[in-house]
């Protein structure tokens, strides 16, 4: 099954809203199937807004290429995996690593004066 990869178009300049309609129906018109598209407004008062709109694709001939060639073997996909795997096992209390904060050493300590 080939990989499929997420995808962008953002849309920032635009002057009506007839243009705006018709540019979105021209990018809905061209998605691939099984795309999942999805329209966000992104950006703040500074920067400005834009829309942004995210759907998903096939590789291209070129990405699939770069993928085989800088992907890891598989025995070192493996080793990450198994040391993954004992990582999760070990058991953590993020209560108990945090432990007192008000009177850690580090912060009683005394200033020295130059």
């Amino acid at each position: 099954m080939p990989r499929r990869v997420k995808d962008y178009i953002e849309i920032s300049d635009y002057t009506s809203l007839d243009q705006l309609i018709h540019y979105l129906e021209a990018i809905r018109d061209n998605l691939p199937a099984d795309h999942e598209a999805a329209l966000q407004i992104r950006g703040d008062d500074v920067f400005g807004r834009r829309l942004t709109i995210t759907y998903f694709r096939e590789q291209t001939v070129e990405e699939v290429e770069r993928d085989a060639r800088y992907a890891g073997s598989n025995d070192a996909n493996a080793a990450i995996d198994d040391l993954q795997r004992k990582l999760d096992e070990v058991p953590f209390d993020p209560a108990a690593s945090r432990g007192n904060q008000e009177s850690s050493p580090a912060t009683d300590r005394p200033t020295q004066s130059p």
